[in-house]
């Protein structure tokens, strides 16, 4: 989902004419508003986790249904089951997320692509759910808030070159 959201802000917000400082900075905002949401979610989920003590036992238990969760995720993203579509239609067809989309994809401002970010950061998607289990069973604010910023940045080369490729 990451890069359907870089190539269609791509396409729509960024002229080919467009020096190329400003793109970059245009991805970095954009990538800058995903890391914030996902450091937030970390945060959240990591005082989540804080409030449960789990044990190493039960930590593991835990990995093992995540797991499981992810083989099901990558089975659906290749076509072969149905597993949580429909939360995710539901929640980003929502009439409000597409209006607010909507209103983020046709302006210019460089303070659009950091919303974009911070709304593509909310959204579900497939990974996002086990690193937010890693951030849970940290038990820790903190961590919880380093592991999502530590996925995500690993994730931004990727999406920066991305928005360089389609911009071609």
């Amino acid at each position: 989902m990451c890069g359907g959201f870089v190539m269609a802000y791509s396409s729509a917000k960024i002229d080919s004419s467009t020096s190329s400082l400003r793109q970059f900075l245009a991805h970095l905002t954009y990538n800058l508003g995903r890391i914030s949401a996902y450091t937030f979610l970390g945060m959240f989920f990591g005082a989540l986790g804080s409030i449960f003590t789990f044990s190493a036992q039960i930590n593991g238990y835990f990995y093992f249904v995540i797991g499981i969760l992810m083989v099901l995720m990558g089975l659906s993203m290749m076509g072969k089951i149905k597993f949580l579509t429909s939360l995710e239609a539901t929640i980003a067809f929502n009439p409000l997320i597409k209006t607010l989309f909507s209103h983020l994809i046709h302006s210019k401002s460089m303070g659009s692509f950091y919303g974009l970010g911070l709304l593509n950061g909310f959204l579900p998607c497939g990974l996002v759910y086990f690193f937010l289990a890693a951030a849970t069973t940290s038990g820790s604010f903190l961590l919880g808030g380093f592991t999502m910023a530590i996925f995500r940045l690993s994730t931004m080369p990727a999406m920066l070159g991305l928005g360089f490729i389609v911009g071609f």
